[in-house]
């Protein structure tokens, strides 16, 4: 969200006069002035545009045309989370006006303050200082664990999310709802979904807390600050947020860390040497947070098995011609691996008799 990540050959598809009018009724600074439009990369699900209009660059981020009813909808629940996060200590790109209808553009949208930073996603990974030097590291994985802790103790009812999700009975019906989910499109045998499904279901939190949840939370999806040394500037793409068990965010950080996880290669995006110990994460999550991290291997069972459900939906479009998508092609070792990583892992706490 920087304008290193301008895709300045993209025109942009929003109406800058008409954003023009509203910012104005929004009495946001630069009264009159029509802004410049850019397109930046990134975004997953949405599109991102930087927005300058005389001094201000702010960050705009709407729905694709042609967008259905449920994209609006998570667009929605994304500019009522920034609401909420206004003003906490959770790192975010700090919202500075949202719009909740599709009268303006077209679908909503909301501006944000832009983010002086980066973001260890796509091909290009670490900066090369950071694959030069594995002991600089350490602090992104600190910085990735803080930001799930301070999330995870934001008072979500005072905040006025009392009815953003549904947080009773929430492992209760992990398993089934996913399997429901898989049902719809699963074209191929998934070795070690049955196990893991039993397992998951015999072995659920006797007691956790509800918090907000981003939902997939991973390096993806935060940005470091560019200063040095670096740390969290903003925990980004907010489209799977819910009310939920904020240590599931922690276990989706964490499913392919080491020692447990060195063997997964298909499942790692980014190299992961000279990062701390897992042990050493976890105390800094419990520290922050206040939560105990005792039951952290359910959770991450439960975020590989999922994970490996999500992805497949995409590998089945895909290859639902009969030959994959290159842009899926990726997903069907990552989903095999997940999955049987998943298995093994329940496994192994199934002998300790966890």
């Amino acid at each position: 969200m920087t304008t290193n990540d301008l895709e300045t050959f993209a025109p942009p598809a929003v109406d800058p006069q008409r954003l023009a009018r509203w910012m104005n009724e929004q009495k946001l600074p630069g009264q009159d002035e029509v802004p410049q439009l850019s397109r930046l990369s990134g975004g997953s699900q949405n599109e991102l545009y930087l927005v300058t209009q005389g001094d201000q660059r702010i960050v705009l981020r709407t729905p694709p045309a042609g967008s259905d009813a449920k994209r609006h909808d998570g667009l929605r629940r994304e500019i009522a989370l920034l609401r909420a996060l206004k003003g906490t200590d959770v790192p975010h790109a700090e919202l500075v006006a949202g719009c909740d209808d599709a009268e303006v553009l077209g679908a909503p949208f909301y501006l944000m303050k832009e983010i002086d930073g980066w973001s260890p996603s796509g091909s290009e990974g670490w900066p090369e200082s950071f694959n030069a030097d594995f002991s600089a590291k350490a602090p992104l994985a600190f910085g990735l664990v803080e930001g799930a802790a301070l999330l995870s103790r934001v008072d979500w009812k005072a905040r006025g999310l009392a009815d953003f999700g549904r947080p009773d009975g929430f492992h209760d019906r992990q398993v089934d709802r996913w399997l429901a989910f898989l049902k719809k499109y699963q074209f191929r045998d998934l070795p070690g979904l049955e196990e893991t499904s039993e397992w998951l279901r015999r072995n659920r939190p006797r007691q956790w807390e509800p918090g907000i949840m981003h939902g997939d939370y991973q390096f993806a999806n935060v940005m470091f600050s560019n200063q040095t040394p670096t740390s969290l500037a903003a925990v980004i793409d907010w489209e799977m947020t819910t009310i939920g068990d904020p240590l599931l965010d922690l276990g989706w950080a964490l499913m392919s860390w080491g020692p447990e996880g060195d063997d997964m290669a298909a499942s790692r995006y980014l190299n992961l040497d000279g990062m701390p110990a897992r042990d050493d994460l976890l105390e800094h999550y419990e520290r922050i947070s206040g939560r105990s991290t005792e039951d952290i291997d359910y959770y991450i069972i439960l975020a590989r098995w999922k994970l490996a459900i999500v992805l497949e939906m995409s590998y089945a479009r895909g290859a639902s011609g009969g030959t994959v998508d290159p842009k899926f092609a990726s997903f069907g070792a990552m989903i095999l691996e997940l999955m049987r990583k998943a298995a093994e892992l329940s496994r192994t706490l199934t002998r300790k008799g966890n």
